[in-house]
């Protein structure tokens, strides 16, 4: 198992290919507070310090690369982005590179994450041998998630929807979990959603 390092390298993968087909438009373009879904999720990536930060498209991938392309970021392109969601975590995965020690998984639509719960979960990865670091929301546990780099073949071998989900059930007594308030368990997939988020503070 590994051991704690402060130098542990963790990249951020964030999945923004999905369709939107419940929104009716490409919900990573909706702006929120000034800026796009995506771009809040990119930029609170860059500033937690992951590198480097994969951003995997799908739906619209054109509209997206044009969102950001005044950032530090990879593209990965996930063709089948109206299957499961694990397409776009291997695709995500294989983009990061050797180098890189453990990832963070966060979806580009939970609006409510903060560059503070991202400098949390490397913070307790940094100081542990566990191999996945969890938001915990009151009960429920939710992305973004840490893993290490260990447990890359069992995500690239997972097929389904989710972030990993059977991976994360079958080692969640080694996992540690990293609190957070329950107003920030937050995502968007309709538009009753987004104006629901819209009325909240952040």
């Amino acid at each position: 198992m590994p051991r704690p390092t402060e130098t542990l390298r963790v990249g951020g993968v964030i999945l923004a290919a999905g369709a939107s087909s419940r929104m009716g438009k490409n919900k990573m373009l909706l702006e929120l507070e000034g800026e796009s879904l995506i771009r809040r999720a990119v930029q609170r990536a860059l500033s937690a310090g992951l590198s480097p930060v994969v951003v995997v498209i799908g739906h619209e991938p054109e509209r997206i690369r044009v969102e950001l392309q005044d950032l530090p970021v990879v593209f990965a392109v996930n063709s089948d982005f109206t299957g499961p969601t694990s397409g776009s975590l291997h695709r995500g995965l294989d983009a990061l590179g050797e180098d890189v020690g453990g990832a963070v998984v966060m979806l580009g639509d939970m609006v409510r994450v903060t560059q503070e719960t991202l400098t949390m979960l490397v913070a307790a990865a940094r100081g542990t041998d566990a191999p996945l670091v969890v938001s915990r929301y009151g009960d429920v546990t939710a992305p973004p998630l840490l893993f290490r780099r260990a447990l890359f073949p069992e995500l690239l071998a997972w097929t389904g929807e989710g972030c990993g989900k059977t991976v994360v059930k079958s080692h969640s007594h080694e996992a540690m979990y990293v609190d957070r308030p329950v107003a920030l368990l937050a995502d968007v997939d309709t538009p009753e959603d987004f104006a629901a988020v819209q009325q909240s503070k952040a």
